[in-house]
């Protein structure tokens, strides 16, 4: 035993008092990290359900109940290292020597936030709006801190950063009560223009989702090559819009 101890330069006892003391410190950090971590879903979600209740916008619902749970981790990552003996002081500091260089390499995480608070600040869109992003289009799922979820209308799922939609332009079909339905429609030369304009008149008068106010539009949009193209232009409200302008084709075309 003197010899081990020789060789070590310690007491075996204080060796084994070592080793028993940071199992403890590390059982103990692994228990806040497990804890911590479901707490972090527990509180989340209580979150919801609270702001839920209290008919709070969806999409803010959404980004505090992730962000909560990013800061909540944040914390137990944090305490779960303290336990081990690190010093604050110390991982503070290590913090800040490698601040600049994580900056740097997640610049773009960083931007994604940002643009998230920038959505939920000046509201340009919501959650169950129908939009147009960078390209993409659907209804807005999800507004996360960092991403915002798209959902087509055939069921497919897009994922945008934050960042580039709050800096990109962003189309909103839903955001206003009322929508411009836009018709083009052709006839042959030759054909009576009058009787043409009478009975567009006459199916928009009789579809009654179609607003008298602002009153419907009908005239010569285009002279084509081979038809005299009309432009039929009326308001609808906005959840009407796809139904009406698919009604009004298929009563014209039959």
């Amino acid at each position: 035993m003197k010899e081990i101890e020789s060789w070590l330069g310690l007491e075996v006892g204080n060796v084994f008092k070592a080793i028993l003391d940071f199992g403890l410190k590390l059982a103990i950090a692994i228990g806040i990290f497990i804890v911590g971590f479901w707490l972090a879903k527990v509180i989340s979600k209580g979150i919801v359900k609270v702001l839920t209740k209290r008919e709070t916008e969806p999409s803010l619902i959404t980004f505090l109940a992730s962000l909560t749970r990013a800061v909540i981790k944040i914390l137990v990552v944090i305490t779960a290292i303290t336990q081990l003996g690190v010093e604050m002081t110390s991982f503070v500091a290590l913090l800040g020597a490698a601040g600049l260089a994580i900056g740097m390499a997640f610049s773009g995480t960083l931007s994604n936030f940002a643009g998230g608070v920038m959505i939920l600040f000046f509201k340009p869109f919501k959650i169950g709006d129908f939009i147009n992003v960078q390209g993409e289009e659907g209804f807005v799922d999800q507004i996360l801190i960092f991403n915002t979820i798209l959902k087509t209308f055939d069921n497919k799922v897009i994922i945008l950063a934050n960042g580039a939609v709050a800096n990109n332009t962003i189309v909103n079909y839903t955001k206003a009560d009322k929508r411009r339905v836009d018709w083009h429609l052709g006839i042959a030369y030759g054909d009576d223009l009058k009787v043409a304009k009478e009975v567009l008149f006459k199916f928009i008068k009789e579809e009654k989702r179609i607003l008298q106010d602002p009153i419907p539009f009908v005239g010569v949009g285009e002279l084509g090559d081979s038809s005299v193209n009309l432009v039929v232009k009326a308001w609808v409200s906005t959840d009407d819009y796809w139904d009406v302008f698919y009604a009004l084709n298929e009563r014209v075309y039959n």
